[in-house]
C-alpha cells in the first residue's frame, strides 16, 4: 500500500538505517532530525505513522508528541500513530509516553525484522479500526451495520500481541455469550454481548508487548500502562457512535463487584450487567490459559478461585453460570 512513514531522530545512523530498512519494505520514508522539523513537514504533508525518538535536543520526544497533538486538534485532523523509539529500558518512559497518546515503543538498536514487523502490525491494525467504523457508518441497523469479519481480525491482531494467549478474545466472547443466555438474554443481546467481549481488550494495541508478555513481576510503571488500557480500549470504541455499549465491555471489565476494581472504581450494580459478565468469562479465560509466568491452572483450582470471588470480585449470580458450565465440562476442554 506504500504508506507514509516518517522517522524522527538526531541520530544520523539510526534515520539511516531505518529508512534502508523501511524503504526495502515497500515505504515512504522520510526522515527528519528534529520535532521542530516535524512540525513544519506535517503542515504541508499528510502522513500514515510516526517514529519518534524520545531523547532528542531542542524538543525531546514527549514535547514533540505534545506539540503534534495540539496541531492536529486544532486543525481537525486525524491522529497519527506514533511509535516511540528508546535505547532505554525506563519504565516510567513508556508509561509516560502511553499518556500522552503513543501506541507502540520499538528498543534501539533495532533489527530490521522487529522494525518491520512493528510497522506493519500497528498500520494493519488502524487500517481495521478504520474499517470498523467506514463499516458501521454506512449501515443502519446496530447489529447487522457491525461486520463481524471486521471485528475478528480486529480482535485476532490485539491478541497476536500476547504470544500465550492467542485466541482470549474469541473466548472471552464466547463464554460471555453462553453465560447471557442461560441468563436469560435475547438472541439480539447474546450477540451484542459477544461483540463486546471481542472488543474488551481493544486497549492493548497501547500496551507494549514487552510488558505483555513479561515473565516476571511488572513494575509499578508497567503495571499502570496495563492498567491503562480499559480507558484506551473505550475511546478507541467511541467512534462506534452506532454501538455505543462496545464501551462498556472495553472500559468496565476490570471492575470488581466490591468497588476495589479500575480504572473507575464502580461497585455493585453500579457496574454495567454486560461488564459483569465479561469480567466472570475474562477471568476464567485468564486463569485457563498458559501465561507467560505459568501454566494452565487445575479445574478444581479455577472452581476455588470463582467461589472465593462471588460477591468480591464477581457478580454472584453471573459466577454461578461459569460454576455451572464447569460443572458440565467434566473433561476440562472448555479453555484456551
Amino acid at each position: 500500500m506504500n504508506e507514509r512513514v516518517v522517522v524522527v531522530d538526531d541520530d544520523t545512523t539510526i534515520l539511516k538505517q531505518a529508512n534502508m530498512i523501511l524503504t526495502e519494505a515497500g515505504f515512504q520514508v522520510m526522515c527528519l532530525k528534529s520535532g521542530r522539523l516535524l512540525m513544519e513537514y506535517i503542515a504541508k504533508n499528510s502522513i500514515d505513522i510516526l517514529l519518534l525518538d524520545i531523547r532528542m535536543p531542542e524538543m525531546d520526544g514527549f514535547e514533540t508528541i505534545r506539540a503534534l497533538r495540539e496541531w492536529e486538534s486544532s486543525n481537525s485532523r486525524e491522529k497519527v500513530p506514533v511509535i516511540f523509539l528508546t535505547a532505554n529500558e525506563d519504565a516510567d518512559s513508556e508509561a509516560k509516553g502511553l499518556s500522552l497518546g503513543a501506541m507502540d515503543f520499538i528498543r534501539k538498536p533495532f533489527s530490521s525484522e522487529a522494525l518491520k514487523i512493528r510497522v506493519r502490525n500497528l498500520l494493519d491494525l488502524i487500517r481495521l479500526q478504520r474499517d470498523l467504523h467506514h463499516e458501521v457508518v454506512k449501515k443502519t441497523a446496530e447489529l447487522e451495520s457491525l461486520s463481524l469479519h471486521v471485528v475478528h481480525a480486529l480482535a485476532k491482531v490485539i491478541d497476536v500481541k500476547d504470544q500465550y494467549t492467542n485466541g482470549h478474545s474469541e473466548r472471552v466472547a464466547e463464554y460471555s455469550r453462553e453465560i447471557a443466555r442461560r441468563y436469560g438474554y435475547d438472541e439480539e443481546r447474546q450477540e451484542e454481548i459477544y461483540v463486546m467481549g471481542l472488543l474488551h481488550d481493544v486497549g492493548k494495541v497501547g500496551v507494549p508487548e514487552t510488558v505483555i508478555n513479561k515473565r516476571g513481576r511488572l513494575t509499578d510503571a508497567e503495571y499502570e500502562s496495563i492498567k491503562h488500557h480499559p480507558v484506551a480500549g473505550a475511546e478507541i470504541l467511541t467512534m462506534v457512535s452506532e454501538m455505543p455499549k462496545l464501551v462498556t465491555g472495553a472500559r468496565w471489565h476490570h471492575e470488581r463487584y466490591d468497588g476495589k476494581g479500575y480504572p473507575d472504581g464502580l461497585q455493585g450494580e453500579n457496574i454495567p450487567e454486560e461488564a459483569r459478565i465479561i469480567a466472570v468469562a475474562d477471568a476464567y479465560d485468564a486463569m485457563t490459559s498458559n501465561r507467560s509466568y505459568r501454566k494452565i491452572l487445575p479445574q478444581e483450582h479455577v472452581k476455588s478461585e470463582l467461589e472465593k470471588g462471588m460477591g468480591t470480585q464477581f457478580d454472584e449470580k453471573f459466577a454461578r453460570i461459569m460454576l455451572a458450565m464447569i460443572a458440565e465440562d467434566t473433561e476440562y476442554k472448555m479453555h484456551g
